[in-house]
């Protein structure tokens, strides 16, 4: 299998990378080891799955429905198989196995048969000779629709016929903690509602199908989590998952799960059926309209204070829209509800959760899903308790900052650092930027851009901060299992790990690792494929902490293996040995060789596993220790907004963020921008808007993202060293975190500049233009 540039899909590995700069570490952990692929992503040689190309290729497409809501009455495929090269089209009597997939709950139709539940659902896929003809014969498949009313207001799903043989409601949480009679001297109440935010990824779906003359197939998709789509696909396709391989292509990134989950079934269902290879690349407007969303969240909330500003008890209500089906709607529920506080300290709390199914698209895993949406309500109260005590905002949160020891809402303490304070101390004291001159000679940047419609004299500057959390790994009992094999053969090592690359760093950080344990420079990364050991989905920083400890684990127990012979030959423990700059040494200078001469002649190798120790769901009360770790940011923003047209320019963000251990500086510096630019989209520019369940503009015109010159510099003021003893090398993961609290630091810079409450997100232009 072979990429139209020539690579090796199936047997290249992750190349060394270039030496880093000058005053760097030469390898190993603290180093800003480059990545690995960064070379042949700028030369364009990277093997992307849009790339991929086999012998006798045919070309995939998928019938839509153009309806949010309808019955289907017949579908008609004959004049399509009339066409000229079309080879094939399956519909829902044409699968196999089991008809219904999904990412936690198998309650999404390969196919829709009896009934269309949201705009972009598949009806039906066509192979032929020609994407043109797949096109053509795709939109000559005619479905009979009896339209219905769509649901597309999460409040009137409760009362709604059922939209799904599992009901509308997918979860509630009625989380309660404390005393229910406390009251505070002050309350604040606030009704807040949050957009559609897309992951938006770099390079729309794409992937080939292989037939197997075993009567299996071979998947070449850009997967994030290869073992669960393999095991969908050999449900759909009736057969045993050890005939169905995925191999993981090159991930042009993701900042969520990286595909429609059953984007890769009607690829395998057509090779199969034709016994051809069959390549389906999605246009950007079916990317935008199959897979996950960012979950639109309806909150009220109901803070209670003392005269001091310090929290009382929390009441509030979430709702959260999961579009069709349930996908990962049950853990965003369980992370909204559970954080629902903050990172603060609330002797009570009654929270009720929901989940429910709409007609809208699908909503799923986005980083901080859950997360983001309760910080941007939870710090509007602050902002609204700190207005009316006349407390300045940052002092108000600091006497309300959650410590390590303290108990969250579910009752579970917080055992690793929670070094929340220190963090909001740190933005609070950064040097603010300047003030722009306002007279005709000297331009500046006004909100709209350079010379935008504004006038310096309509504009005010705001600052406001945000305090937000998120989980590591997943939650609520989720077996987090990573398995890594390190072997070394002629002085070169290679890690064989199936942890899906998606841009957050891991091959870099597996070689480091390596580097570091054994002092062999010279470490590959073997590609991704379904006969390896399942590594688990590529998100929450799941790799960092699950699969770098198995990496680790296994690297030094080739270590152990490499230094035996030679403390054995000396007469001395393995400990007494160090491997240090590719040299090893004994602790009083007898020994004293190169690691390339102990390896001369051998083959070294070993497996592990890295398993966290186990959390539990959470009980009928919302109550229970539900989360394996826990991670802290603390943002500035420093905004300009024309109080007349409402137009917001973002000046500064400064950022304070706990991250346990810095492995990779640079690596971890981009990762933290990269999430505050995801986060300042969400705040001003990304809703996928969707009346009556139709998704509006689904292209990258009509769908505004942040362009660099939307970005604001960011100050990473701050980032607290403290290891988390239960986790390898003691980090956590950098990139959700921010991404949860910067929208709602520009939400609280906004109000400070204007008055207005702000109490949604995006933030429009009339929410922005002061009264």
């Amino acid at each position: 299998m072979s990429t139209g540039t020539g690579t090796d899909a199936t047997t290249a590995t992750t190349p060394p990378a270039a030496p880093p700069g000058p005053g760097q570490p030469p390898h190993g952990i603290g180093a800003s080891l480059p990545s690995a692929e960064s070379r042949v992503k700028t030369e364009g040689t990277f093997p992307y799955a849009a790339d991929l190309w086999a012998e006798g290729l045919l070309w995939a497409a998928v019938l839509r429905s153009p309806h949010a809501h309808a019955r289907i009455v017949s579908i008609d495929t004959s004049h399509a198989l009339e066409m000229p090269g079309v080879r094939a089209v399956v519909t829902h009597e044409d699968v196999p196995g089991e008809p219904l997939h999904g990412r936690r709950t198998p309650d999404r139709p390969v196919f829709a048969s009896d009934v269309v539940r949201h705009h972009g659902e598949p009806i039906a896929a066509v192979a032929a000779d020609h994407p043109d003809t797949a096109r053509m014969a795709a939109a000559a498949v005619i479905v009979e629709y009896e339209v219905l009313e769509p649901v597309t207001d999460p409040e009137k799903a409760f009362e709604a016929e059922p939209l799904h043989p599992d009901g509308n409601l997918i979860r509630h949480i009625p989380l309660r903690h404390g005393d229910p009679e406390a009251a505070g001297e002050l309350v604040v109440e606030g009704l807040y509602r949050i957009g559609r935010q897309d992951p938006a990824p770099i390079g729309a779906e794409a992937g080939l199908a292989v037939p197997r003359p075993d009567g299996g197939v071979e998947l070449y998709i850009a997967s994030t989590d290869p073992h669960a789509d393999r095991d969908r696909a050999a449900a759909c396709f009736g057969i045993a998952p050890e005939r169905v391989k995925v191999v993981v292509t090159g991930v042009p990134g993701a900042t969520a799960d990286r595909e429609d989950a059953g984007f890769q079934l009607p690829l395998g269902l057509l090779a199969l059926r034709t016994g051809c290879p069959v390549k389906l690349t999605a246009t950007r407007e079916e990317s935008f309209l199959s897979h996950a969303h960012r979950h639109p969240t309806l909150l009220r909330y109901r803070h209670h204070a003392d005269a001091e500003g310090r929290l009382v008890k929390v009441e509030a209500q979430i709702l959260l829209d999961a579009g069709a089906y349930a996908d990962t709607s049950s853990e965003a529920l369980a992370a909204a509800v559970s954080f629902a506080c903050g990172p603060y300290v609330v002797p009570n709390a009654f929270i009720e959760g929901w989940a429910v199914r709409t007609n809208n698209p699908p909503s799923g895993h986005v980083r901080g899903e859950g997360a983001l949406q309760v910080c941007a309500a939870y710090e509007a109260q602050m902002d609204k308790i700190a207005k009316k005590l006349g407390v300045d905002p940052a002092e108000l949160r600091l006497r309300n900052a959650m410590a390590t020891g303290d108990i969250l809402p579910t009752g579970q303490t917080v055992t690793c650092p929670a070094p929340v304070a220190e963090l909001l101390a740190a933005v609070r004291d950064f040097p603010l930027p300047e003030l722009p001159k306002d007279t005709p000679e000297d331009e500046w940047l006004l909100p709209g851009g350079p010379e935008g419609a504004g006038e310096p004299a309509a504009v005010r500057r705001g600052v406001g901060y945000g305090l937000g959390m998120v989980q590591l790994l997943g939650a609520e009992g989720t077996d987090e299992v990573s398995t890594a094999t390190v072997k070394v053969h002629d002085g070169v090592a290679t890690v064989i790990c199936a942890a899906v690359e998606t841009g957050q760093g891991f091959t870099t950080l597996a070689r480091q690792i390596v580097q570091e344990t054994l002092g062999i420079e010279d470490v590959r990364v073997a590609p991704v494929d379904t006969d390896q050991p399942p590594a688990g989905p590529s998100c929450r920083g799941r790799h960092t902490w699950v699969s770098g400890g198995a990496v680790e684990r296994a690297a030094k127990m080739v270590r152990t293996q490499l230094l035996q012979p030679l403390a054995h030959k000396f007469g001395m423990s393995t400990e007494l040995l160090q491997i240090t700059d590719g040299k090893i040494t004994s602790y009083d200078g007898v020994l004293s060789t190169t690691v390339t001469e102990a390896l001369e002649g051998k083959e070294l190798w070993a497996t592990a596993q890295c398993r966290p120790h186990p959390t539990e769901p959470l009980d009928e009360a919302g109550q229970g220790d539900a989360f394996v770790g826990m991670a802290f940011c603390a943002v500035r923003a420093v905004v300009d907004v024309d109080i007349e047209i409402g137009s917001v320019r973002v000046v500064e963000l400064a950022v304070a963020q706990d991250v346990g251990r810095i492995l990779n500086p640079a690596q971890l510096k981009a990762r933290i921008e990269a999430g505050v630019t995801q986060g300042v989209g969400a705040a001003l520019t990304e809703n996928l808007r969707t009346p009556r369940g139709i998704v509006r503009h689904p292209d990258l015109t009509g769908y505004a993202l942040p362009t660099a010159l939307d970005t604001p510099d960011i100050r990473i003021v701050k980032l607290v060293e403290e290891r988390d003893v239960v986790a390898p090398f003691g980090a956590k993961a950098a990139s959700a975190v921010p991404v949860v609290t910067s929208p709602a630091a520009i939400a609280s810079a906004v109000r400070a500049a204007t008055g207005r409450p702000v109490n949604r997100l995006p933030i429009r232009p009339q929410a922005a233009v002061a009264t």
